[in-house]
């Protein structure tokens, strides 16, 4: 009996560290501490406006001032009629700047929280929560020019049969499913939370990833319709577009972009937009957790 004892004594403890229920706890307890992080990244947006004149707000003026050059210009290259095309290239890019600092500065969030993740005992999701919640609060400064937007072009923007570029498809017009962009919205955050827990882990331990991920990035822009329209290709190729209608419709981040984009300028919207967006989120989710299960403890050591 003492035998069997004392051999149970000397056996070594199963560690739980790399456990699914350890991963879930992570993300429970980072969200239960979510004073901290709410906190932390209300004050990301004012240190880095600190003694500014006018603060968050130049996120406001830079973008403004970029949707509306850029929509000037290829509203005239394209043959697009302004007071439908400036708000079509308005809230892409709104919706792509939270997109694009999701994923360039996600990549980086543990490594930028090194000081906070050596000598606070906090869950490493608090850092995720952080860097989606200051990206939140850039979005929601930025829809101020959404709003600006909507008054100046309401004509043009509610009038059903409206086209986006000449000859394009008519669209419904803004309507009450404006507010599918609330959902939709939502739904680009969870996406932007696994996105952010996964890139930010393997950029600890490989620190060429975010430089890698900032040169697709600017590569992505430019493949998505964000300046550019998915009417183009159908007008441009009509029948004999080939593989070159697929070019937005394989592309994720279309499909992110339109959840949100086409309820808030009465586009036509349509169910499969949220089933890609879903569908991602679950296989996102799910790769996140088991890199979260594997390498969360290391993550202290790697940055």
């Amino acid at each position: 009996m003492h035998a069997i004892e004392s051999e149970a004594a000397a056996a070594p403890a199963i560690s739980d560290s790399k456990t699914f229920a350890r991963a879930f706890a992570d993300l429970r307890d980072g969200f239960s501490n979510r004073e901290l992080w709410l906190h932390l990244g209300w004050q990301d947006i004012k240190q880095r406006y600190r003694r500014s004149a006018i603060g968050p707000f130049w996120l406001t003026l830079s973008m403004g001032i970029t949707a509306l050059g850029l929509g000037l210009l290829y509203s005239q290259l394209l043959d697009s009629p302004i007071q439908t095309y400036l708000p079509y290239i308005t809230v892409g890019f709104i919706v792509w700047n939270f997109i694009n600092g999701c994923v360039t500065e996600g990549a980086e969030t543990f490594i930028a929280n090194e000081g906070l993740i050596k000598h606070l005992p906090a869950p490493i999701s608090v850092y995720v929560f952080r860097t989606v919640w200051r990206q939140t609060l850039m979005f929601a400064h930025n829809m101020i020019i959404y709003f600006i937007i909507v008054v100046v072009f309401w004509g043009g923007i509610t009038k059903a049969g409206y086209v986006i570029t000449e000859g394009g498809t008519p669209q419904p017009g803004l309507s009450w499913s404006v507010l599918l962009a609330i959902p939709g919205f939502l739904l680009l955050a969870i996406n932007a939370g696994w996105v952010t827990l996964l890139f930010g882990i393997i950029s600890t331990r490989f620190r060429d990833i975010p430089q890698v991920i900032a040169s697709l990035i600017n590569l992505a822009f430019y493949m998505t319709p964000i300046v550019w329209s998915t009417d183009i290709l159908t007008k441009k190729f009509e029948n004999a577009a080939g593989w070159r209608g697929y070019i937005a419709e394989l592309n994720p981040l279309y499909h992110f972009i339109q959840i949100v984009r086409a309820p808030l300028i009465g586009a036509q919207d349509s169910w499969h937009h949220w089933v890609v967006a879903g569908g991602i989120a679950v296989v996102g989710w799910f790769v996140a957790l088991v890199v979260m299960r594997n390498y969360r403890s290391r993550v202290s050591y790697w940055v």
